[in-house]
This record gives structure tokens, C-alpha cells and sequence, in this order.
């Protein structure tokens, strides 16, 4: 697995504050920590949909950190002109992250993190899917290629920010914009449930 950086990144653009207001319910603060991602499922019976992990969304030749290469971070402190432009560099990058076209089309199961974009309630019918706990919350938002938008026909009940969750549908490679920065896929849910956690695993 490609490692994630989120909290790296929160050093170069002083993150942490970043949509304080967007705080997650607070079962799922007790349960993870910023930059935690979720364990693969047990394959069951009857299972259909291809299970695939986030690191495959991304080309196997690009290197999100390419531009990052070569900085220092345990000397850079929020505000510091260096970690503003290198983190503008990547941003721009990130925005315009390449995606893996052989996904278009497939039924996909892929565990994540549930940003909402809708609401009636607590129920949703549309909402972001990121890799790892924080993301776009207390950290800057993933390259593209690591975004899902996610429409359901079906409400998600109780859907709170930040909960994990299972979503089986058709994947689609389709870039979008949200109020969070570009998507590079999107997913027609045919069903999201609550993620459960693998014996002694996340």
C-alpha cells in the first residue's frame, strides 16, 4: 500500500483548522485518528461486486508526493512561504490526478469514509467517499483520484460525518466537482452499509 501523508500535509498548509465546523460525529472520533484507512473484508458467498482498495484508483506510474520531494517537513511551520508553494503545486497537481480507466464500468465494493453533500435529516442520498479518516475534514482534500462521489436511490440512514462504510455499485470514471475540490469517480450505489471492523484490524 502506497503510504498516506495526511498529517504531512497538515503541516504545510496548517490543516488542522481547515472546516473546524465539519467535526465528525463523535462514535466515529472515539474510533479513528486522522490518516487511519480501513481494513479489506472478508470476501462472502454469492458476492458479486470486485473488491478493490484505494491505491488502485491511482495509476501505478504516478506519485502524488512527486512535488514534495525534497522538503524538510519537520522544519516547516504553518504559514512558512516554502510549505504554502509546494503545497499549491501539489494542490494543482492533485486537481488534475490522473485516473485508471480499466475501473469504468465495474461492479465495485471499496470500504471509506462518508463525507455528506446532501441531507434530510440524518439521511443522505449523496456523499463523498475518501480513503482514510480526516480527509477533507482536518486535512486537505485527496488528489481526485482518490475522491468517489456516491449517489444512492436508497436514503443512507443516521449518515453522520465521517462514518465508515462499506459501498457496492457501478463505478464510473467521471470527473466532477464538489464543494471539497475535483472527483475523478463516481459510484450508482446499489448498497452502502456500516463498515466492520476485521478481527484485530481497523
Amino acid at each position: 500500500m502506497r503510504p498516506y501523508l495526511p498529517v504531512m500535509l497538515s503541516v504545510l498548509c496548517g490543516a488542522a483548522a481547515v472546516f473546524w465546523f465539519l467535526r465528525p460525529a463523535p462514535e466515529a472520533a472515539a474510533s479513528y485518528r486522522n490518516g487511519d484507512r480501513l481494513a479489506a473484508g472478508a470476501q462472502t458467498a454469492g458476492q458479486t461486486a470486485k473488491e478493490i482498495n484505494w491505491d488502485q484508483l491511482m495509476p501505478a506510474d504516478w506519485d502524488p508526493y512527486l512535488t514534495l520531494k525534497g522538503l524538510d517537513l519537520a522544519k516547516l511551520q504553518d504559514g512558512d512561504p516554502k510549505a504554502r508553494a509546494a503545497m499549491d503545486e501539489a494542490r494543482e497537481r492533485w486537481n488534475k490526478a490522473p485516473v485508471v480507466h480499466a475501473f469504468d464500468n465495474q461492479l465495485v465494493r471499496i470500504p471509506g469514509f462518508l463525507i455528506p453533500l446532501d441531507a434530510e435529516g440524518e439521511a443522505v442520498h449523496s456523499f463523498l467517499l475518501v480513503p482514510y479518516f480526516g480527509a477533507c475534514i482536518h486535512t486537505p482534500p485527496p488528489p481526485a483520484n482518490q475522491i468517489i462521489e456516491v449517489k444512492s436511490s436508497q436514503a443512507v440512514a443516521n449518515a453522520r460525518m465521517m462514518d465508515a462504510v462499506w459501498v457496492t455499485g457501478r463505478l464510473k470514471v467521471e470527473a466532477g466537482d464538489s464543494m471539497f475540490g475535483p472527483v475523478g469517480y463516481r459510484i450508482d450505489a446499489s448498497a452502502v452499509a456500516p463498515y466492520v471492523k476485521p478481527a484485530g484490524g481497523r
